[in-house]
C-alpha cells in the first residue's frame, strides 16, 4: 500500500507501455504503441474532468486488490483517457479511463471484481502525440488537441478527428515538471 500511493505521488520508476517511435516533427510525435493489455473503465458524462476523476478511483480500487485474485497491482504511466465525444453539444461523451497492465500481470491480467471495470485488449496504434505541462484539465487539453489538429493538417498528416486521447504521467502532488499528451490516431486508409 506505502509503495502504491509513494509511486502515485511521485511517479517515479513506473512502468511505461512499450512503443516504437516513428518520427519527430517541431511540436508532435508519432509513436506505435504495441499491442497490450490495459484495465478500464467507461465513464458517460458531459464533464471531462469528473468522468476522469471517477474512472481513477475505480481503477485504483482494481490495482489495490479488488479483482478476483485479491492481488495488487502495481501503478503504471500514463493515465490515459479515451474521449468518444457526443453527436451534439449537449450529448454525453463517453470516457474511457485506463491503466496499463504491467509486464508481470501483462499474459494473465487479474479479473477485476467491479462489473464496470474490464481488460482491455488495445490492438497495435499509431497515433500522434502533443506533449505538455502543469496541471491537466479539460479545457487546456482541449486546446492542445486543437493545436495538434492544426499542426497535423498543416503537415498533410491524415488523422482522426475522434476519438482521442488524453494522457496524464505525474500525480496531482507532483509540482513541477509535469508530463501530459493528447493523442490522435493516425488514419492508416
Amino acid at each position: 500500500m506505502l509503495k502504491a500511493i509513494g509511486q502515485t505521488l511521485f511517479s517515479s520508476g513506473l512502468q511505461h507501455p512499450k512503443f516504437t517511435p516513428q518520427e519527430s516533427k517541431g511540436d508532435y510525435e508519432v509513436r506505435t504503441y504495441h499491442a497490450t493489455n490495459w484495465v478500464s473503465t467507461a465513464v458517460p458524462g458531459m464533464e471531462q474532468d469528473t468522468a476522469l476523476s471517477t474512472g481513477f478511483r475505480r481503477l485504483f480500487k482494481y490495482i489495490q486488490g479488488t479483482n478476483e485474485k485479491k492481488s495488487k497491482v502495481e501503478m503504471t504511466a500514463p493515465v490515459s483517457c479515451m474521449i468518444d465525444p457526443g453527436a451534439g453539444p449537449a450529448c454525453e461523451s463517453t470516457f474511457t479511463v485506463s491503466f496499463y497492465i504491467p509486464e508481470e500481470h501483462q499474459a494473465d491480467p487479474p479479473k477485476p471484481s467491479d462489473s464496470e471495470v474490464f481488460i482491455e485488449n488495445r490492438k497495435e496504434l499509431t497515433v500522434f502525440v502533443r506533449t505538455y505541462g502543469g496541471y491537466a484539465n479539460s479545457e487546456n487539453s482541449q486546446e492542445e488537441i486543437l493545436k495538434l489538429m492544426e499542426s497535423l493538417k498543416k503537415d498533410g498528416m491524415k488523422f482522426k478527428e475522434s476519438p482521442y486521447y488524453r494522457a496524464g504521467y505525474d500525480s496531482p502532488f507532483k509540482l513541477t515538471n509535469r508530463r501530459n499528451e493528447v493523442w490522435l490516431i493516425k488514419d492508416e486508409e
